[in-house]
């Protein structure tokens, strides 16, 4: 029997609810594909924050990096300042591992009520391909009330270290605050040939840029240029289409069913992937990965959902597809298809009382994810 090491890391909230569901799945598709899964857990979040005042200690990211992936649950707390544990953990996570593709894939699925209608036959089945690691996530930025600054900075990223000193001020004094985005030539080919390589596994030959460079044409025409420049050297027999986020927002509403591979940067993919889980009816559908050529992370796009902790409301078919996610990337593609399969199965076959109360059932969180072991195999 194959026999994988996956680091877990359930979090705050709802996040060890939700990943104790997507383990079983997990234990569940490897019974039956051949494979076992030996969980490494850590313990930390907000809890171990404030006992020990230390977000994610040195030693515990080499001991990460001795595992094939790492499943997490959600990082956040109301009684942690906003910051703090995202940082401290889940940036922290995806720069020292260079995990350099966040992959946002949102499917509709049959009998969820959806908030828009869809052609006869068609189904919702698109992807963001987010690059993680740049843009205005770099988190270089600064407040005045004075109106004047005048600080150094240094980014370390696996490709290269980025330093510098900001110098500014307003005449008349007014408070201000400045958040620098960057981009560099490397960042950007490698997150377009990732989008390009993944349409064409998706037997697809077009890839969607979302950008912006008609109102910020620095970043985003550069983010335009080295993309146009990728795509016509390396995929000559496929095409590349650049779209206006705010125009790529409305045809996704509009006609969300036409979307494939979505290509963004930072910014724009956090928000457009948020979108897209609300088209399939919920942030509880929606699965995420964090990809690079090291260690890689999986989570659900939800949140900690704190106000729900504990009552077993929280739907966990997010990180029961996350976890799918992470089995297709350490190479058990048979039981991330076998778990997508099941999912697809309950939900059609499952009357609305056994659904997740996202999906307007009455199921907890445990039973939903009883109800998809049962249908792995069927």
């Amino acid at each position: 029997m194959r026999k994988h090491s996956i680091a877990v890391l359930p979090g705050d909230g709802i996040g060890p609810e939700v990943t104790g569901e997507a383990q079983k799945v997990v234990e569940a598709a490897g019974g039956r594909h051949g494979f076992e899964v030996e969980w490494v857990p850590f313990p930390f979040g907000a809890g171990y924050w404030k006992k020990h005042g230390e977000t994610l200690p040195d030693s515990a990211l080499e001991e990460m990096a001795q595992c094939k992936a790492l499943l997490l649950g959600a990082v956040g707390d109301p009684s942690v300042k906003p910051g703090v544990l995202e940082r401290g953990i889940l940036l922290r996570l995806r720069f020292h591992f260079d995990q350099y593709i966040n992959l946002r894939p949102a499917r509709s699925y049959p009998g969820i009520e959806l908030p828009v209608r869809l052609p006869e036959g068609k189904r919702i089945d698109s992807v963001v391909v987010r690059e993680n690691t740049e843009d205005f996530y770099m988190g270089v930025g600064m407040t005045s009330a004075s109106g004047e600054v005048e600080e150094a900075f240094e980014v370390r990223r696996e490709l290269y270290t980025l330093s510098g000193r900001v110098l500014a001020r307003t005449e008349p004094d007014e408070p201000l605050a400045l958040q620098m985005g960057a981009l560099t030539r490397r960042g950007v080919e490698r997150v377009t040939r990732y989008a390009f390589e993944l349409a064409r596994k998706r037997g697809e030959n077009t890839v969607t840029l979302s950008s912006k460079a008609n109102a910020v044409p620095f970043l985003y025409g550069f983010l335009d240029e080295e993309t146009k420049r990728v795509a016509a050297a390396e995929y000559p027999d496929m095409t590349l289409k650049v779209q206006n986020v705010d125009a790529m927002c409305y045809t996704l509403v509009c006609r969300p069913s036409d979307a494939g591979v979505i290509l963004c940067p930072n910014l724009f993919g956090d928000i457009v992937s948020d979108l897209q889980a609300a088209l399939i009816g919920g942030l509880g559908l929606a699965a995420g990965g964090n990809i690079g050529d090291g260690l890689s992370m999986f989570e659900p796009v939800h949140g900690t959902a704190p106000d729900i902790a504990g009552t077993g409301k929280a739907n966990p078919l997010g990180a029961i597809l996350s976890a799918a996610l992470m089995l297709e990337h350490i190479g058990e593609a048979e039981g991330a298809g076998s778990i997508q399969d099941a999912i697809e199965t309950y939900l059609e076959r499952a009357p609305i009382v056994d659904r997740p109360l996202e999906l307007g059932g009455g199921a907890v969180c445990s039973k939903v994810g009883d109800s998809v072991v049962r249908n792995i195999g069927v």
